[in-house]
């Protein structure tokens, strides 16, 4: 069996990919090599892009609507800010995740999990003719495709294969802490956003419920000062004697401007592209987002009569997404570097000068972007470009 289109990796990525493909009536088979649901470390905040990027009639298994921020300077200088309108929802990855793969299960993918995948072959033995990848599991079993999409993570073998280059690496830690229903009371409806005391790191509380998820994340390198900012962080929020249901550690990654996003049939999405937001590390959106521009591609990829066709195709997809998300990479970088150097005035424009926080809701919400914002706004750009100066 030769399938149109093989899909590694269901998390968000993977999913919208195996969906996107499905639809258009081909052979799609989706990989994953844990079973379903599995937890991920993630925030799991649903901001405006996000929620755009759904199948139509996706319900969110919402834990928590926000309509409040309150923003802290390394534990000091504590404001909240609060919006009529809701901001963005909070929802746990393992069902999120899990409702997404069944989203692309019922267009039409085909879902094997246990389905760990050691490489892919475009040459050699293995590939029957120049239309076909190899896909070689860890047990040996060799499956065959016309395209082959890598939404297999972070760590992922298909972006290895690829040849996908990081300029940025960040850990972050994260807990999910029970607590009892006056503590949760009091976190209802609002998080917490923490500017860290490492340059670019931030801290977090997003409630669920009766639980909440407490996390920080800054530049690798720095695990030891890490672990303590968190264990710092959750002491002074008064949650240390409560016992964390997960513990767990990830490494985000986010992509060079010129690194490949292809190879011969072959598309790498969402973290195993690199493709995150540099200033915040939000990943869903870029996964969402990127897996069906992926899923799409991956379609025509399989019908080209030969390379040539392919690396057309797989160029286009590279055009996609460089000239939206790859804007609004480089803006993220700039304001990464921005704040790294001057957290208090970040700081003190989100607390203290109304247009910070009404952009800040635009973005949640999804009526703008921050690339979309420094594109289309002269006096935004005048401001970066001062920033970037200083």
């Amino acid at each position: 069996m030769v399938w149109d289109v093989i899909v590694v990796g269901a998390g968000p990525a993977g999913a919208s990919a195996a969906r996107a493909a499905a639809e258009t009536g081909r052979r799609v088979l989706l990989l994953e090599k844990a079973e379903l649901p599995r937890y991920k470390t993630c925030g799991g905040g649903i901001i405006g892009p996000s929620r755009d990027a759904l199948p139509p009639g996706f319900e969110l298994p919402l834990k928590d609507r926000v309509f409040a921020v309150t923003f802290a300077l390394n534990g000091r200088l504590a404001r909240t800010r609060r919006s009529r309108r809701m901001l963005f929802g909070l929802v746990n990855r393992p069902e999120f995740d899990q409702r997404l793969v069944e989203y692309a299960v019922k267009a039409g993918a085909e879902l094997r999990t246990g389905a760990a995948v050691q490489r892919v072959e475009q040459h050699g033995p293995a590939v029957p003719d120049r239309r076909t990848v190899a896909v070689v599991l860890a047990g040996g079993e060799t499956l065959l495709a016309r395209a082959v999409v890598g939404a297999d993570g972070s760590a992922s073998r298909i972006g290895a294969h690829v040849g996908v280059r990081l300029d940025q690496v960040d850990l972050g830690l994260e807990a999910e802490i029970p607590v009892p229903p006056e503590v949760a009371e009091d976190w209802s409806g609002r998080v917490l956003i923490d500017w860290g005391p490492l340059p670019g790191s931030y801290g977090w509380v997003f409630p669920k419920g009766d639980t909440l998820t407490v996390g920080v994340i800054s530049a690798r390198g720095e695990g030891a000062a890490t672990k303590k900012y968190l264990e710092d962080f959750t002491a002074r929020l008064g949650l240390s004697g409560f016992s964390p249901a997960v513990s767990s550690g990830h490494l985000t990654r986010c992509r060079t401007d010129d690194s490949p996003l292809s190879r011969g049939r072959v598309l790498v999405c969402g973290d195993a592209a690199g493709l995150l937001e540099p200033w915040t590390r939000e990943g869903i959106s870029y996964a969402l987002r990127s897996g069906r521009l992926a899923g799409e591609w991956a379609v025509r990829i399989a019908e080209a009569s030969d390379a040539v066709d392919a690396r057309r195709q797989a160029l286009n997809y590279t055009f996609a997404i460089k000239s939206g998300l790859g804007m609004e990479m480089g803006v993220g970088r700039r304001m990464l570097t921005v704040f790294s150097h001057r957290p208090r005035m970040l700081h003190a424009a989100m607390i203290g000068f109304r247009p910070a926080w009404l952009v800040f809701t635009q973005i949640t919400r999804g009526s703008a972007t921050l690339g979309g914002i420094v594109r289309s706004s002269p006096v935004a750009r005048r401001v970066l470009a001062a920033l970037d100066r200083t």
